[in-house]
């Protein structure tokens, strides 16, 4: 590895030394290979772009469907002093050119995109024009059919390489199976196999799984015993606010999470479990992608995971300090069957997917012919609510149509307000000198923020507010007032997820879905399911079941886990059966009555089962209905 990067790592994040595969990626991506990592959680995937797009000249495009994941990085980047941007559901199109403009012709190093916008065809041509140095696929198991979390938007990624041939992919993930990689590498065109995997072994990690009927009780307790900060993780958006209700009357600091709360909450909520204000955090899965707290103690699952891929990464955020930590399932047999009955109602029919869409075009009042490009924000519930629609199936119906490119729905996340002057300094003062009501909020602005005639930034209107001894409403009201005589662009925050249609509307009867699809997507998510009952049920070692799902074959028992913990209790006690036997029998030949009656560890059954064991085993012997021990000379 050469100094550069090195020193690149040192400069920036302050790390003296590269992670385990870290620098093989770094050097396979240097000399131009396409090139797959499969790292687990936490396990530093962002380094392995970071650092090389900065020891070549140009942009690194860096594709992830994580909205709130892009956001975080291009802030950290900022932070450190490297220019990046963003582009992602919600932006309008002059934002979204604006931005696509700097990467061409300014200074940028990364540039952020979710999927969905590649296919724009503006977009797409736009990329032409830049100084690519490398393709970054974050969550690259997105893009097999075969993988837990399939995203159709994916499969426009392989066009990426028509418009910069020599340019590399690496793609990135934290879970896959065999079948997934080498769909991953054929569906980007990979010219040949190159993957780096690191063993998903965390061997400070102790799985339990444990059958209770009494979940919350129990919860309490493994709280209460393990200390430290935590994850429970829980289906439905209802549960959080009542199971951290709970936890908060047995003594334990707790808050609740999920995507249906408002930006601004969710982010003070996330803040203070990051910083330890708040001890256990009680989520959706919607909580934890891309999130970096390096003392998590406990996660906890009330609810089964659809898949052991989900399980995985949900898991892998316990322990990342490599303290010892526990990931730990409480389940109830019945749950088994809420996961079966789960499986059915994703895979709604056809005529329900073409009500569904029929339904959403009426929803926003689109004509027939008409809606392609449009945007609109979007709540799911609601929708659902207004049809009397089934809502697993209602999810399940937008993820087909997205598939079959109708349209694309992007997550809940809070998108900032953002602002722009559209005349010069020069015009911008006249305004100022003719409306007089403006002239303080445009001296607040101009003050506070640099390259607002170029960009939109980020602003925040009830600093300025308060900053200005004016309302927050008084405030939204200035810069609405702007926009409308034209002299900016402003752009209020929005926390709702965004649906694009990406084809004009057509009758429902008419509308094409790819059935073979869906059959073929049931069979991966049923083999998704029965891996996790399997897990439960007939797992002999936890970490070793999850290592086997994963392709490595020749994982042993973690000796950690909750069962090997019984087994080698187990292996004790029998050891300790075998001895009494032993002893008692080297008194004298004794009948299996009086035998067993002597012995005072295990119960009746296990004695007995013990006795034939030794005497198959040629250990004992019987004569005349009497036990003795063979002693070898």
């Amino acid at each position: 590895m050469t100094l550069d990067s090195i020193s690149i790592l040192r400069q920036y994040w302050g790390f003296e030394s590269f992670r385990p595969l870290q620098e093989e990626i770094i050097q396979s991506v240097m000399s131009g290979q396409d090139t797959l990592a499969l790292l687990p959680t936490g396990g530093g995937k962002s380094i392995c772009f970071q650092v090389p797009a900065l020891m070549k000249e140009g942009i690194c495009i860096v594709i992830t469907p994580l909205i709130a994941l892009m956001k975080d990085q291009v802030e950290h980047l900022k932070k450190n002093g490297i220019q990046a941007v963003a582009i992602y559901s919600g932006m309008k199109r002059r934002e979204v050119d604006i931005t696509l403009d700097n990467c061409v012709y300014g200074q940028i190093k990364f540039l952020y995109l979710s999927p969905e916008r590649l296919y724009n065809d503006v977009v797409r041509e736009r990329i032409r024009y830049m100084n690519v140095n490398l393709f970054a696929i974050d969550e690259a198991h997105c893009i097999s059919q075969w993988g837990y979390d399939f995203r159709p938007p994916y499969l426009e990624l392989a066009k990426l390489k028509e418009l910069h041939p020599a340019v590399p992919f690496l793609a990135l993930t934290a879970t896959a199976t065999e079948r997934v990689i080498a769909d991953i590498q054929k569906k980007l065109n990979f010219p040949k196999e190159n993957v780096f995997v690191k063993s998903f072994l965390r061997d400070n990690l102790a799985y339990m799984a444990i059958e209770e009927e009494d979940k919350m009780g129990r919860m309490v307790r493994i709280i209460h015993k393990l200390g430290g900060s935590g994850i429970v993780y829980v289906r439905n958006r209802r549960e959080t606010q009542e199971i951290a209700r709970i936890l908060i009357n047995n003594g334990i600091v707790a808050d609740y999470y999920h995507a249906g709360l408002p930006g601004h909450e969710r982010d003070q909520k996330q803040d203070q479990w990051m910083n330890n204000g708040t001890r256990v955090i009680v989520a959706t899965n919607a909580f934890g992608m891309g999130i970096d707290k390096s003392d998590v103690r406990f996660v906890i699952h009330l609810d089964l995971p659809d898949s052991l891929e989900a399980y995985y990464q949900e898991a892998g955020r316990a322990g990342r300090d490599g303290k010892k930590a526990y990931p730990v399932i409480l389940y109830q047999k019945r749950d088994e069957q809420k996961l079966v009955d789960n499986l059915h109602a994703s895979f709604p029919d056809i005529p329900f997917i073409q009500q569904t869409y029929h339904y959403l075009c009426n929803h926003f009042q689109i004509p027939y012919g008409a809606g392609e490009g449009l945007t609109v924000d979007f709540d799911v519930v609601t929708f659902a609510k207004k049809y009397q629609l089934p809502l697993v199936p209602v999810m399940s119906a937008l993820k087909f149509l997205e598939r079959d490119s109708w349209l694309t729905l992007s997550e809940a996340v809070t998108i900032p307000s953002r602002f722009k002057f559209e005349i010069d300094a020069a015009e911008l003062y006249k305004v100022q000198v003719q409306y007089v009501k403006y002239d303080k909020l445009i001296k607040a602005i101009l003050r506070t923020y640099g390259g607002v005639f170029e960009n939109y930034v980020l602003i925040n209107e009830y600093e300025f507010a308060k900053k200005l001894g004016f309302s927050y409403d008084r405030v939204v009201e200035l810069l609405k007032s702007l926009e409308a005589l034209e002299i900016a662009s402003y752009l209020p925050s929005t926390d709702a997820p965004q649906l694009t249609f990406l084809q004009n509307r057509v009758d429902y009867k008419n509308l094409h879905i790819d059935y073979i699809f869906i059959r073929d997507r049931h069979q991966v998510k049923e083999e998704q399911v029965n891996g996790m009952i399997a897990y439960i049920e007939q797992a002999k070692c936890r970490s070793q079941s999850l290592l086997l799902y994963f392709g490595e074959q020749n994982a042993g028992f973690c000796q950690v886990c909750d069962l090997c913990i019984i087994r080698n209790h187990n292996d004790k006690k029998r050891a300790d059966i075998k001895a009494e036997i032993k002893n008692s029998l080297l008194g004298g030949p004794k009948g299996l009555h009086e035998l067993v009656a002597d012995l005072t560890i295990g119960t009746e059954k296990r004695r007995i089962e013990i006795i034939r064991e030794l005497l198959d085993a040629g250990k004992i012997r019987l004569d005349e209905n009497l036990y003795s021990w063979v002693t070898l000379f």
